[in-house]
């Protein structure tokens, strides 16, 4: 994933495999239903942009490898040869000290764990982000986000170290090993719960749709008229945006159906905004804020989420319809964005559109990625490497 993000930047990425393909291609689903290393989404998700060339490390592995490093930038690998052996960072700085190599591993090149088995699940759990994720409910177990996230904040966390690295060797010209200790990427991602422990020695805790901490909050999420979800995000504050929530009341009709409206209209009329800080010491506080929650969820409930979004969001107040991957991906901002981008794949006879970048340079606009590489197909590169042996 690391890879794939620099390949989004420009990077000219090389993924080295063994003869019978890395085994992220053999991961379902498969276009089509069927397993073919070339057709597994797992693989197109991570390697979109990149070339690929097979090595058979019994036969002339480490030489061809070692002659394609020497023409590399940069290298990303597992803990596999960067520490030992004929390709391990230190030989091959020797003749190539410009060389940056970023180790991806579990708990670090050193550390007394580095030989223990992990998976998604257990490293998102020993890191903390299970911890955090989850409903008011604590009978019901915590949840592990999809999408194997360990794995991708391992990979950012590799861009960020390979480009930080990038920019120290423009300064020097000298490269250096970099590690990523995907433990701690869990767990630095784990918002304020382990910050908390350590100073104040508080246990945060999961809440539903909202940051976890160690007091509870007002429930952000509400139940919309078409079934789907919206969070409305914080409560107003200042006068006008009170004044703004009982016009959108009147709007609908729906002022009579709140008895508290009484409290939205003091707050409406105050000169100093409500000091969220202040629920549950001040009672009128605690009246006015009870208020606004209670009628942002009677409007709420009267609409769809999209429409209820969309109006929350023209009458200046924050908001966000609670969306699946697919209903995200086809959302009509998302395409107008441009982050929709159509990759050709010509053994399929077909345009796939895959997401793009998040960021928009104007002096550098990102291109679009070729399509995951099949396997082997650019072996000729190998031959084309400069023997330095």
């Amino acid at each position: 994933m690391g890879a794939r993000l620099l390949a989004e930047l420009g990077a000219d990425v090389i993924v080295v495999e063994p003869p019978e393909g890395s085994a992220h291609r053999r991961r379902p689903p498969f276009v089509g239903g069927e397993a073919d290393p070339d057709f597994s989404l797992r693989w197109w998700s991570g390697n979109a942009g990149k070339r690929s060339v097979t090595v058979d490390v019994d036969i002339d592995g480490p030489v061809r490898l070692r002659r394609l490093i020497s023409t590399a930038d940069i290298v990303i690998s597992g803990a596999g040869t960067v520490s030992v052996g004929p390709l391990s960072y230190d030989k091959c700085a020797l003749d190539h000290p410009g060389l940056i190599w970023v180790a991806v591993t579990p708990f670090g090149l050193d550390s007394v764990r580095a030989g223990q088995p992990v998976t998604d699940l257990t490293m998102l759990a020993g890191g903390g982000p299970v911890w955090n994720c989850g409903y008011d409910d604590h009978s019901l177990p915590p949840i592990r986000g999809a999408g194997e996230q360990s794995a991708n904040l391992a990979g950012l966390n590799c861009a960020i170290g390979a480009l930080v690295a990038l920019a120290h060797r423009d300064q020097t010209g000298t490269g250096q090993l970099v590690e990523v200790n995907v433990n701690a990427a869990c767990n630095v991602s784990s918002e304020q719960t382990t910050y908390h422990w350590l100073v104040n020695n508080e246990t945060c805790v999961r809440q539903t749709g909202r940051h976890a901490y160690f007091t509870p909050s007002q429930p952000t999420q509400v139940l919309c008229a078409d079934g789907a979800y919206a969070s409305t995000g914080v409560l107003p504050r200042k006068p006008p945006e009170y004044a703004n929530l009982l016009a959108w009341l009147d709007d609908l009709e729906l002022r009579d159906e709140i008895p508290e409206a009484v409290f939205l209209e003091m707050a409406a009329s105050r000169d100093v905004p409500v000091d969220i800080a202040m629920i549950g010491a001040d009672d009128e506080t605690t009246a006015i804020l009870t208020a606004a929650r209670d009628a942002i969820t009677l409007i709420a409930s009267r609409m769809p989420a999209k429409q209820y979004f969309l109006e929350s969001q023209r009458r200046g107040f924050p908001a966000g319809a609670v969306l699946s991957p697919e209903e995200a991906f086809d959302d009509e901002h998302t395409a107008a964005r441009g982050f929709r981008v159509p990759v050709s794949h010509p053994e399929l006879d077909a345009t796939v559109d895959y997401p793009g970048v998040p960021y928009i340079f104007t002096a550098s606009p990102a291109v679009p990625p070729s399509r995951p590489p099949l396997l082997g197909e650019h072996n000729e590169l190998l031959d084309q490497l400069p023997d330095r042996s």
